[in-house]
């Protein structure tokens, strides 16, 4: 009994071309999500902060995830999957408009603010695009076609750092040493002026950029997928009633968490051996290149050879083992290990959320809100690495915060997917 909504064949009218504009739709707020490592070198610099406060970045980014995915689910069920993403770009083209306008003027709670409202497009556009993907079409082959979402996503990811480096960041060393010996308050502050306007006319450019991309996407022809309830008089009456969901949620959590921790703190990371910034700065696209490598190889084999929890547990075990190696290792190969974290984190996503909102009929909207929420994990871990940090060895810190973790996602690839209320589901598991 199919209970997960209408799917559409890559054969049928507009299948294809909605995986391809689905796909577009991925690698920009790939693009978006990954500037953030570069980030906050910038602001560090810009701003003249500590590591806790630049660390403020992905908070300020993530934290909209938390409080406006259910919003953006209600949003959903009165606009429809495709209205609900150009609306999504709008605001998120806002967003950059502000960050620009507030970093030039060097306001970073104005600039935080910014960032606060791209996420906050961006959870309306991940709320929408994620199930959308998950139900155009059978589920057995979801994680396949978030593979192929996820590849867009981290080759923005892995080319919007060297963007933002060659635009933003360059000649970066040579700033600082000439802000250190800068002779007067006054001419220390017109370089950082100077410094913090270089990101107006790139996030100028990149909201107009949104902005067009959500009139194409709002008159576009892309097929308006809606979830449907559930025939069988089994389906479960309440979202709350679905243990594999809530799992599930957690471990969406902790997956963000340590997928931002590999992928934004890495620059920190580096720079607690003394690592120069000309090299730090690039370390972000390092490990989004692991994760592109990463799901090219769940897409060959998910799951034509493997599951998608096998793999999750599997992915999760080698995660840990990196960890490890990592904390072990100093210098350039610990730094290596991180980064090949993007290989061990890749196919997660696509393995986690197929699989928490699988059989939620009518709630997946309000499923898929929750699981939204859980990139929260991205908000508070990287800030939470960046505290603990403070009291003992980073790599201590590192360890103590991403091998529980793991060990959490191993549990779901294993058993929590399984998970069932006492009612069970129409569909089984």
């Amino acid at each position: 009994m199919n209970n997960r909504g209408p799917e559409i064949s890559p054969d049928s009218t507009g299948g294809v071309r909605g995986i391809l504009t689905i796909g577009l739709l991925f690698f920009i707020f790939g693009f978006v999500t990954w500037l953030n490592g570069p980030l906050i070198t910038f602001v560090k610099l810009a701003f003249t902060l500590d590591d806790v406060n630049a660390f403020l970045v992905p908070m300020a980014f993530y934290l909209s995830y938390f409080f406006l995915a259910l919003p953006a689910s209600a949003i959903l069920r009165r606009t429809g999957m495709k209205q609900g993403m150009a609306l999504g770009l709008y605001i998120m083209a806002a967003g950059s408009v502000l960050f620009g306008q507030f970093t030039t003027m060097r306001d970073y709670p104005g600039a935080l603010a910014g960032l606060f409202i791209t996420g906050a497009g961006l959870s309306l556009l991940q709320t929408a695009s994620n199930p959308y993907v998950c139900i155009i079409g059978p589920h057995e082959s979801a994680a396949r076609r978030i593979a192929v979402m996820g590849i867009c996503h981290k080759l923005a990811g892995v080319i919007a750092p060297f963007i933002f480096a060659a635009l933003v960041l360059k000649d970066v060393e040579t700033f600082d040493t000439d802000v250190a010996k800068a002779p007067t308050h006054e001419a220390r502050e017109a370089l950082l002026d100077a410094f913090a306007a270089r990101v107006y006319a790139p996030y100028l450019l990149m909201a107009l950029m949104l902005a067009l991309l959500g009139v194409w996407i709002a008159r576009s022809k892309l097929p308006d997928v809606r979830p449907e309830p559930a025939v069988n008089s089994g389906e479960m009456r309440s979202v709350f009633a679905v243990p594999h969901l809530w799992l599930g949620v957690v471990c969406l959590f902790l997956y963000v968490g340590v997928e931002v921790m590999a992928g934004d703190a890495i620059g920190l990371y580096g720079a607690g051996f003394g690592l120069p910034i000309s090299a730090t700065r690039l370390f972000t696209s390092y490990t989004l290149f692991a994760m592109l490598i990463g799901y090219v190889a769940g897409l060959l084999v998910i799951p034509r050879f493997i599951s998608q929890q096998s793999y999750l547990a599997v992915s999760a075990a080698l995660g840990v083992i990196l960890t490890v190696g990592a904390y072990l290792t100093g210098g350039y190969t610990s730094v290596a290990f991180i980064a090949a974290l993007g290989f061990a984190n890749a196919m997660m996503w696509p393995a986690i959320f197929p699989l928490a909102i699988r059989g939620l009929g009518s709630h997946t909207e309000t499923g898929s809100a929750f699981l939204i929420m859980a990139i929260s994990g991205g908000a508070l871990m990287p800030y939470a690495f960046g505290l603990l940090k403070e009291h003992v060895d980073f790599q201590l810190a590192y360890l103590l915060l991403a091998v529980p973790s793991y060990l959490y996602i191993l549990f779901y690839g294993v058993a929590g997917w399984r998970a069932k209320s006492a009612a069970s589901l129409a569909q089984p598991i």
